[in-house]
């Protein structure tokens, strides 16, 4: 009786082990050393399609043609040859199965967020002939991170970049000025007597005069200029492959658009206008620090003649 009892237990057992493997929230795959499926859990069936019965047996690579076979084998052949456990993140490679995303959200990948593990399996005596692939559905968490750092770089009351990311943008311009040659223009902009809106309609009024400024800047430039605000009133745009001319007509369609701007708030209308400064990449430039700066000074060049006006950079 008490080997009957035994056995009992270790069926229990195995049943509980059966059931939560099938019903675990991650997905569990076991294969050998031809890659060909052992197990294939509720998991895997759900975010598939693919029944247990379709898959046993059959290569993985030959049912998922987009899984990263190089990579992956490479992943394998490690775990079976050095017993070692290995693990990949969705920061190195966002999926390994192409899963649909089962609550997508407008902005977000349609595709599910994944970690890896792939764990050697050893048999009684010793020997790896199985790995088991876990694959985590990170999803929420990835599509968070991103959030978070969208977030960071962007300057929410415009919309437009913020200090950070416009200055990992000139950092890159810069770079890519001095390689190459070509033309790139850097340009400051500052909201005139912006004091005195919000003195005279209050703070309120003052953002919704920066939001409107940002978002008039985003339909002035194209899709490979960067628009930042840089502080306060202060706004930076870099513009690749344009010329002085070109920024010389811009610099005055951007002034002239905003002289134009009314914006409505609470406590009144308000009108306003911009002064521009603007700064030609050009060889003799130490470093961008020294290129902002030949722009900056153009801008207070602007204000000191009367403001409401575009002025280009002194050559170095």
């Amino acid at each position: 009786m008490p080997n009957q009892h035994s056995h009992n237990a270790e069926l229990d057992a195995l049943h509980l082990l059966t059931q939560l493997v099938q019903t675990i929230e991650v997905g569990l795959v076991v294969l050998d050393r031809q890659f060909r499926i052992h197990l294939w859990n509720s998991f895997m069936e759900n975010h598939s399609g693919l029944r247990a019965s379709q898959v046993r047996g059959k290569r993985v690579f030959d049912l998922f043609e987009e899984l990263p076979e190089e990579w992956l084998t490479s992943k394998l052949e490690t775990a079976f040859l050095l017993n070692n456990r290995a693990f990949t993140t969705w920061e190195q490679r966002p999926y390994i199965f192409k899963f649909p995303n089962s609550r997508p959200v407008t902005g977000q990948s349609p595709y599910m967020y994944q970690n890896l593990t792939i764990q050697p399996l050893s048999n009684r005596f010793a020997e790896v002939n199985n790995v088991a692939l876990v694959v985590y559905d990170v999803t929420v968490e990835a599509n968070h991170r991103q959030a978070l750092s969208k977030m960071s770089q962007i300057d929410t009351l415009t919309g437009l970049a913020n200090r950070r990311m416009w200055q990992q943008h000139l950092d890159q311009e810069f770079e890519r000025s001095r390689r190459y040659g070509h033309p790139t223009t850097l340009m400051v902009l500052d909201i005139d007597h912006f004091k005195s809106i919000n003195d005279t309609l209050g703070h309120s009024a003052g953002d919704l005069v920066l939001a409107a400024v940002g978002q008039k800047l985003g339909q002035l430039l194209r899709k490979s200029d960067v628009a930042a605000r840089y502080g306060g009133e202060e706004f930076t745009l870099l513009l690749p492959e344009t010329t002085q001319e070109q920024a010389q007509q811009l610099a005055e369609r951007i002034r002239s658009c905003m002289s134009e701007l009314t914006v409505e708030t609470d406590a009144g209308a308000a009108s306003f206008t911009v002064s521009i400064g603007y700064a030609p990449y050009h060889t003799g430039l130490e470093n961008n620090k020294v290129w902002f700066e030949a722009a900056d000074k153009a801008l207070y060049e602007a204000k000191r003649q009367g403001r409401n006006r575009c002025i280009l950079a002194k050559a170095s």
